[in-house]
């Protein structure tokens, strides 16, 4: 999907270091895991862009950083047109009602001891919307019944282990709903349940995109489940962005080797339109000492000597396909 309005979210070249613990007294190098390094994007309103890559890459950092529950080491976050780089107090808990988080394990983001009417209801008193019980109990209930739990009558007494999985991650979702956000920032939001209901909640996000108009940044592992409704795929690898584009483009036509090796090993139904499997060679590079040049280049089967030297350029291979390596698009 082209969008050409202004971005809801656009990110300029954001990093995020966390200092190493010192072993001794006597060591003086400062080290730092570069969980997030020179990350750019934007996101388009109503639009699902799809963020991919390994564990530990740096996704959920970078989601993190972006509802500022990280405070970014570098570079800049613009909301609607506004720095909100190192918003505080009143005005990051103002913003912070605009973009919400879905977490990855539903059991552990929800309180044990309340019922799900009031986990739901507690957004709106943290925020001081819809002061009185009806008013409040109103947008639950829509909270609720837009995330798929309907009547919502019957959830709103029950407690998160009277649930399923499946119904706990709509809690959360719905929880996200009742401030009525712009943005939903969702963190391998269905990894933890049951095949059978991962495309329930996958539909569940793609509607709420087209009744709400609500962008979503969804952060996964599985370039699988991307396919069925991102407008836009970022592909990650060791705290940076090395491929980017239009869904089709990505899935069809990678660019990038890493994207490709990603691809490779997707499940697919037709045993015709297999891909020859790409399985990488040793392990993901420590984040504390990257390699030099291309980071990806101790595991890259197409590298060359001048990869291990300089940093690939982020370029245009194709009309709005970028990816970062020296050796594509020469």
């Amino acid at each position: 999907m082209m969008n050409e309005q202004q971005p809801i979210i656009e990110v300029k070249n954001l990093r995020k270091l966390f200092p190493v613990k010192k072993t001794t007294l006597w060591d003086r190098m400062e080290l730092f895991v570069h969980a997030v390094d020179d990350v750019s994007f934007v996101l388009h309103p109503g639009e699902v862009l799809a963020l991919v890559g390994e564990s530990g890459c740096g996704k959920s950092t970078l989601a993190l950083t972006l509802m500022n529950l990280e405070s970014p080491t570098e570079g800049q976050i613009f909301f609607e047109g506004k720095d909100v780089t190192h918003l505080s107090g009143k005005a990051l808990q103002a913003m912070r009602r605009h973009i919400q988080m879905v977490f990855q394990d539903p059991y552990e983001s929800l309180n044990p001891t309340m019922t799900i009417g009031d986990i739901v209801a507690e957004p709106l008193v943290v925020h001081r919307l819809a002061p009185n019980k009806q008013a409040r109990e109103a947008r639950v209930v829509r909270a609720l019944e837009d995330a798929g739990l309907k009547p919502a009558s019957s959830f709103m007494r029950r407690y998160p282990h009277e649930l399923s999985g499946g119904q706990r991650q709509r809690v959360v979702i719905a929880g996200a709903l009742v401030l009525e956000p712009k943005v939903l920032l969702a963190d391998e939001p269905v990894s933890m349940l049951d095949v059978s209901i991962r495309a329930e909640i996958l539909n569940l996000l793609a509607s709420l995109r087209e009744t709400r108009g609500i962008s979503v940044l969804f952060i996964t592992h599985d370039l699988g489940t991307v396919a069925y409704f991102a407008d836009r795929i970022a592909v990650m690898y060791l705290g940076r962005i090395v491929e980017q584009g239009e869904t089709l483009a990505v899935l069809e036509r990678p660019l990038h080797p890493y994207t490709k090796a990603l691809l490779s090993v997707m499940p697919v139904p037709n045993p015709r339109l297999r891909r020859e499997r790409i399985i990488l060679q040793g392990e993901t590079p420590n984040p504390i000492n990257l390699p030099s040049g291309c980071r990806f280049h101790p595991r890259c089967p197409i590298a060359q000597p001048h990869c291990q030297e300089a940093d690939p350029e982020w370029r245009e291979i194709e009309p709005r396909h970028f990816a970062a390596c020296h050796e594509v698009g020469q």
